[in-house]
C-alpha cells in the first residue's frame, strides 16, 4: 500500500476509535442507570423427563441461582416460560417454601448474598399433547435501594425418554407413600457431594410405611421397632435385573428412640441396588439385618423376594426407602423418574386402580 494511503487509513482508524470511545462514554450514564446489570448466574444442572403423578404429567427439577454480583439480591418471583408464554409462576410463600441456600445453616434465605447459591425446587405441569421443546426462567429480584430487576435464563430441554415402569416393591397394604416436595430435610432437597459433583439421589424417593385402617403405623408401643406394621415385610424385585450392589452387617436397635446418627457411608443402612437396564438402578435402603437373600452379580426376576423391611441406618421409623438413580451407590447417583405399572389407591370412596403412574404424596397404596 502507498505510504500516503497507509497514513490516511491510520487517521481514519484513529477517528473511528475516538468516536466509538466518545459514544461509550456518552452511554455510560445510561448503563449506570441500570440497563445493564449484574445479577444471578442461572442454571438447571439436570434436565428433567416427565413423570405422571395422580393423572397429571410433571417436570421435577431444580433451578440454581448463584449471586455473582457485589450486592445482596432478594428473590421476588420465578416464571417458567414456554416460548413466550408463562407455563407456571412461583412467588410469595410458595416461592419461599421452595427455596433453600446451598450448604448453608442460615435460617433465612433472603436476601441471597454475594457468593451464595439459592436452589429453587420446581414441579411444573408438563403438556400432555404438546411437550415443550425448551423452557426458560424469568427471575424477578430486588437490588436493595435500586429497585426491581429481571433476568431471563436457565434454559432446559425436557428429556424425551420413556420413564421406567416398575412392578411393586412390596405386597398388599395399605402402604403410605411418604414424601413431600416442601420438606426442608426430605429426600427431595438433600444433595450429596461425595466424588466432586453434587447430586440429588432422592429426587423421586418414596418411604413406604405400612398403616392400619385408622392410619396407625404400629401396634402397641410404636417405639419398639418390631411393633411397626411393616417390619419384616418381604421386599420384592421391581423388575428382571442384575444385583449391582449389596451391603449387609449394619445393626438395628430394638427401639426407635435408640437409633443414633450414622456415618455418611452407613446412612442407607443395609441396602440392595438392582441394575434394571438403561443406566437405571433401583435402590432399596434400611433393610433388616441378616435378611438379604441375594449377592452382587445375581440375576433376579420381577417379584422375587430380595430381603425384609427393617430399621437400619439413618431412619426415623421402620420403612422401606426406594428410589431410582443413575448409579448403584445410594449417595452417588442422580435421582431419576419412575412409575409403577399398577397399584390401588385407597380413599373414602373405595380403592381406585392407577396404571403407569407414581403415587401422590401420602397416598395409601395397595399392591397386588
Amino acid at each position: 500500500m502507498n505510504p500516503v494511503n497507509v497514513a490516511a487509513a491510520n487517521r481514519i482508524s484513529a477517528a473511528l476509535f475516538a468516536n466509538a470511545f466518545v459514544a461509550i462514554m456518552m452511554a455510560w450514564p445510561a448503563l449506570a442507570r441500570g440497563e445493564v446489570r449484574e445479577s444471578f448466574d442461572m442454571a438447571v444442572p439436570t434436565s428433567p423427563g416427565p413423570v405422571t403423578i395422580d393423572g397429571r404429567e410433571w417436570l421435577v427439577y431444580e433451578l440454581h441461582l448463584t449471586n455473582f454480583s457485589r450486592e445482596p439480591l432478594r428473590l421476588v418471583k420465578v416464571d417458567v416460560l414456554d416460548a413466550n408464554d408463562i407455563a407456571q409462576s412461583f412467588e410469595g410463600v410458595d416461592l419461599a417454601q421452595r427455596t433453600t441456600l446451598a450448604a448453608s445453616s442460615r435460617p433465612d434465605v433472603q436476601p441471597v448474598r454475594p457468593g451464595e447459591r439459592a436452589i429453587v425446587y420446581l414441579e411444573v405441569h408438563a403438556y400432555a399433547t404438546r411437550p415443550p421443546r425448551m423452557l426458560r426462567h424469568r427471575v424477578s429480584y430486588e437490588r436493595g435501594s435500586q429497585g426491581m430487576a429481571e433476568v431471563v435464563g436457565g434454559h432446559l430441554t425436557p428429556v424425551a425418554v420413556e420413564t421406567a415402569a416398575l412392578g411393586p416393591p412390596l405386597r398388599g397394604g395399605p402402604w403410605a407413600a411418604v414424601y413431600a416436595w416442601e420438606w426442608p430435610r426430605g429426600h427431595r432437597r438433600v444433595h450429596y457431594t461425595v466424588d466432586g459433583r453434587a447430586r440429588l439421589p432422592g429426587r423421586f424417593a418414596i418411604d413406604w410405611v405400612r398403616k392400619d385402617t385408622q392410619g396407625n403405623p404400629a401396634r402397641g408401643d410404636a417405639d419398639i421397632v418390631k411393633n411397626a406394621l411393616g417390619y419384616g415385610a418381604e421386599v420384592l424385585a421391581v423388575a428382571d435385573a442384575r444385583v449391582a450392589a449389596v451391603r449387609q452387617g449394619v445393626p438395628e436397635p430394638q427401639r426407635v428412640s435408640a437409633n443414633s446418627k450414622h456415618s455418611l457411608d452407613e446412612a442407607a443402612g443395609n441396602y440392595i441396588a438392582l441394575d434394571i437396564g438403561g443406566g437405571r438402578f433401583a435402590i432399596y435402603e434400611h433393610l433388616k439385618p441378616a435378611s438379604v437373600r441375594v449377592k452382587t452379580g445375581d440375576r433376579v426376576r420381577r417379584g422375587q423376594v430380595l430381603a425384609s423391611l427393617g430399621f437400619t441406618g439413618d431412619s426415623t421409623e421402620p420403612h422401606l426407602h426406594f428410589h431410582v438413580a443413575d448409579a448403584a451407590s445410594p449417595l452417588a447417583g442422580e435421582g431419576l423418574p419412575y412409575e409403577f405399572e399398577r397399584f390401588g389407591v385407597q380413599a373414602s370412596g373405595g380403592t381406585a386402580t392407577r396404571e403407569r403412574e407414581r403415587p401422590a404424596p401420602d397416598a395409601l397404596v395397595v399392591f397386588d
